[in-house]
């Protein structure tokens, strides 16, 4: 299956608290699991984990306001990530699987832990009696596209940069569209040995748009398919995201597009995991052959993506020339401001997609309408503290 022919839910989901449901099925599942968070379970609605599990808490005192604490929790908070991912990795190597979540711009800080051990994943497994070790598993969220409160200093995807560029391939960066894919996400990672898995999504409620069957199939495809509820036939564009936020604005981008050009072809084509080079995992790479039959062979690919633009730009870049690329991403302009302020400080809002076509088709008036509309919203959400959309 490579088509989704689904339209976006009325109904709005949130991918973290989704996640939060299996953590807890987890705990009562395995009772090796741990899970852990700096001090930001509940900020990341991951809060479903205390219907069935306790946070650790030694022998202090407990407030009558406090989460479920116990001596013997599983449930591992600290506000030192450098500590938790220490101990987790510990238990891994035992041979227990665990989960560890965390802001996004804060997971930057075990960099230097994550790298060494990465390492000793590719020596470990060059050792005939070293037995698999449970995959590194990081939860995402609170992302650099919603700090509404929090502002610039809690914005920063570079954690996939850096994992997307280490050659050992052993690294996998997952971007579930809605909480669907979230879910199938989850199962993946719970599932994987000898690998490092970072998946990013919004920890606020979304559109859903795809089925599990299909979520299913984004892992076994190459980790790219068409939403064909959204695509034409022998496009003139193909338009690609990668990230949640990003694609909800991409997919908005091409409705804008059909209404006020509706002679021009659309093609939308999500990516839903990135490793070393490639589109897809680490084990399930997209193919350059499967690329021609998505992207075309030679139409221009207008690209949205959740992190730094340069980071798509070179893994596509090994699929086709970057004549044909055009791609928006986080380009390190942040605030404290509203969601769609911030997509337009960074150029990767709907209308900013819209306005890239219309300059390059040289359609004077539409340039000049999604100029108008950004520098309106700006002005609106300056004096208001809201969006116009």
């Amino acid at each position: 299956m490579t088509e989704s022919k689904r339209e976006a839910s009325e109904e709005l989901y949130s991918p973290a608290k989704r996640i939060g449901e299996l953590l807890a099925t987890e705990f009562k599942k395995d009772p090796h699991f741990y899970f852990f968070s700096p001090d930001e379970t509940t900020s990341n609605k991951f809060d479903q984990v205390f219907a069935t599990e306790k946070r650790a808490w030694g022998n202090l005192r407990c407030e009558s306001w406090d989460l479920p604490e116990s001596p013997d929790g599983r449930i591992i908070e600290m506000l030192s990530e450098n500590v938790l991912f220490s101990i987790m990795t510990g238990h891994l190597a035992n041979g227990e699987k665990a989960m560890m979540g965390s802001y996004e711009a804060f997971f930057p800080i075990i960099t230097a832990q994550l790298l060494q051990q990465i390492k000793f994943i590719k020596q470990s497994k060059q050792v005939a009696w070293r037995k698999p070790m449970p995959a590194i598993n990081l939860l995402s969220t609170s992302t650099c596209w919603r700090q509404d409160h929090n502002g610039f200093t809690h914005q920063s995807p570079a954690l996939i940069s850096t994992l997307l560029s280490i050659p050992s391939n052993l690294a996998n960066c997952i971007f579930p569209i809605d909480d669907v894919a979230a879910a199938e996400a989850y199962d993946f990672m719970i599932n994987s040995n000898d690998v490092v898995n970072l998946t990013t999504f919004d920890k606020n409620d979304r559109p859903r748009y795809i089925d599990s069957n299909f979520a299913k199939s984004e892992f076994e495809n190459g980790g790219a398919s068409i939403y064909q509820f959204i695509s034409d036939d022998n496009p003139d564009f193909v338009f690609t995201a990668c990230g949640d936020i990003v694609a909800h604005e991409t997919i908005e981008a091409i409705k804008i597009l059909h209404e006020d050009l509706p002679e021009i072809k659309i093609r939308f084509v999500y990516i839903n995991s990135l490793s070393y080079r490639g589109i897809g995992t680490t084990e399930n790479k997209l193919t350059k052959e499967r690329f021609i039959e998505l992207f075309t062979a030679d139409k221009p690919i207008l690209a949205n993506f959740h992190g730094y633009p340069e980071t798509l730009e070179n893994i596509l870049e090994n699929y086709t020339e970057r004549r044909r690329l055009r791609v928006h991403g986080f380009n390190e302009e942040g605030s404290t401001t509203t969601p769609f302020e911030m997509l337009r400080k960074n150029a990767a809002s709907r209308y900013d997609l819209a306005l890239d076509i219309a300059k390059v088709l040289k359609v004077d008036e539409l340039v000049s309408k999604y100029e108008t509309f950004l520098g309106q919203n700006h002005l609106h959400a300056k004096k208001y503290g809201t969006d116009m959309i």
